[in-house]
């Protein structure tokens, strides 16, 4: 039952990765936006075609997305603090979309063990990103983990969910 549970955590994050990639295209300036991005990304569409009923925006999957998308100047705050000589804006997309949404998982959700966050990302890493990508992307969320762990970092609470 748990293996059931964490692939489909890692199905969720994978859609999530790739809304938010989208985004970095085309950002949504609204929550409605978001949704409208979030509910037409083309593995939700396909979900929706499959089923015959409409994706909603809820989910594991749209928690995460939704996360990454309020909290970003937060995120990216955490990201340049242990990005050494990198700047975000200097930062491949596919890298610092895989970033934001481990950090975001590292910062704010506690259902999420450190590692697992980690190591999801690194997953995704192999997937989407080149190849060397994944030494970057890993020693930015070691980083953040154990300044968590040493306190020198804290979780934070989510931005409040506004509501249109």
């Amino acid at each position: 039952m748990a293996k059931a549970k964490n692939a489909t955590r890692r199905g969720e994050r994978e859609m999530a990765f790739q809304v938010l990639y989208g985004l970095s295209f085309t950002p949504a300036r609204t929550l409605e936006e978001l949704r409208r991005s979030f509910r037409t990304s083309p593995d939700n569409l396909a979900r929706s075609e499959e089923s015959g009923v409409p994706v909603d925006a809820s989910g594991f999957s749209w928690e995460l997305v939704q996360g990454v998308w309020s909290n970003s100047a937060a995120l990216d705050d955490a990201i340049t603090r242990f990005s050494h000589n990198w700047r975000v804006d200097r930062m491949g997309r596919v890298e610092l979309t895989l970033l934001r949404l481990a950090v975001y998982e590292l910062l704010f959700r506690n259902d999420v063990p450190p590692k697992v966050s980690i190591n999801e990302a690194l997953e995704l890493s192999r997937q989407f990103g080149e190849g060397n990508a994944k030494n970057f992307i890993n020693g930015i969320l070691d980083a953040v983990a154990k300044a968590l762990e040493a306190g020198e970092l804290q979780r934070l609470a989510p931005s409040a969910n506004p509501s249109i």
